[in-house]
């Protein structure tokens, strides 16, 4: 018979891979919008905006206004939801879209996830967690990977602005795995993202200046590599799959594992990331890319998968999706102490 645990780890494996998946094709819609005529900054707010605007609905449909109480109530809470907002919100979306405007989608999403190797460093330099020494491996094989990604020996001839932006957004990647690992238990996924979505749409306001944008363009079809789409339409799927859902599931799926062990799940994304780029885009990255590309990848599972098990948290429940007035979450009796 299956265990509690061992169900609710099967179920966080499920939801990680359908979040990666879902957030994979934010880059192509992004650049679809920005080869519009729309600027990364304006695109990414966009999303943040719709996206706020369909989880608070959400949120205040199921819970009503004293969902929002204990968030002003305790500061912890409070501080992880703003903290959530700067730099996975708006930090990390607005790097990741610049980066997804200069240079190959490919490129950009292997740049941002060079975070699982920070979540790494983070465990060993900031918790203090024993990491084994296999850690060190991963971190230097995605370095060498990285350097045959961007082709250093050339001179680096890809966009060198572009490059910084993807690195950034790789921290802002490596803080949502850590601060909703932090936050098991504490608070759900829904109320996070909710607030976390407000937050990073106030945080870009002054420097997307939505109010200049030309949103005349999302009246026509813009180009998806060959193809034309509303744009419209490339708005709600970059705000309904690409943040709304990937977002939340995301945070069901962290909060059922853990930080290394979601951070291995999420490698999904830039697989499928590149894919969709190449069908849909038409862009190629040539076999030392690829090469380097996989390399990069391996490293920063080895490194991740590298970190000591911690004791397993309270696996965080379907909360999310029942009526509650209470905005903290409590845990399943029936989980087990610890998982690998």
């Amino acid at each position: 018979m299956t265990s509690p645990s061992t169900s609710s780890r099967g179920i966080g494996v499920a939801l990680g891979a359908t979040s990666s998946a879902c957030f994979s094709a934010s880059g192509t819609f992004a650049k679809a919008l920005t080869d519009a005529g729309l600027s990364p900054l304006e695109a990414v707010w966009l999303r943040v905006v719709g996206a706020c605007v369909v989880l608070l609905a959400v949120l205040l449909r199921l819970r009503g206004p004293a969902a929002f109480a204990p968030l002003w109530r305790d500061r912890t809470i409070r501080r992880s939801v703003i903290v959530f907002g700067l730099v996975v919100v708006a930090s990390c979306q607005g790097l990741y879209f610049v980066a997804a405007s200069r240079l190959p989608v490919g490129i950009a999403i292997l740049l941002e996830f060079t975070g699982p190797v920070l979540v790494v460093g983070y465990l060993r330099l900031i918790r203090r967690q024993h990491v084994r020494p296999a850690a060190y491996l991963g971190i230097g094989l995605a370095m060498v990977g990285l350097c045959c990604v961007v082709e250093i020996w050339t001179g680096v001839r890809l966009d060198a602005f572009g490059l910084v932006c993807g690195l950034g957004a790789a921290a802002g990647n490596a803080t949502y795995f850590v601060l909703l690992d932090r936050m098991t238990g504490t608070v759900d996924a829904l109320s996070l993202t909710s607030g976390g979505m407000v937050v990073g749409a106030i945080a870009l306001a002054p420097l997307a200046t939505p109010w200049d944008a030309p949103w005349h363009l999302l009246a026509h079809p813009v180009a998806i590599g060959s193809s034309r789409v509303e744009g419209w339409l490339v708005v709600l799927l970059l705000v309904m799959i690409s943040t709304v859902v990937s977002y939340v599931i995301g945070g069901m799926a962290v909060q059922r594992l853990s930080a290394p062990v979601a951070a291995g799940v999420s490698y999904v994304e830039p697989v499928t990331a590149c894919v969709l780029a190449w069908i849909l885009l038409g862009e190629r990255l040539n076999t030392v890319q690829i090469t380097g590309g996989v390399v990069v990848l391996l490293g920063a599972y080895i490194a991740q998968s590298a970190a000591q098990a911690r004791p397993e948290a309270p696996a965080a429940t379907w909360v999310e999706l029942v009526p509650t007035n209470a905005l903290l979450t409590s845990a399943p009796d029936e989980a087990e102490p610890s998982h690998a």
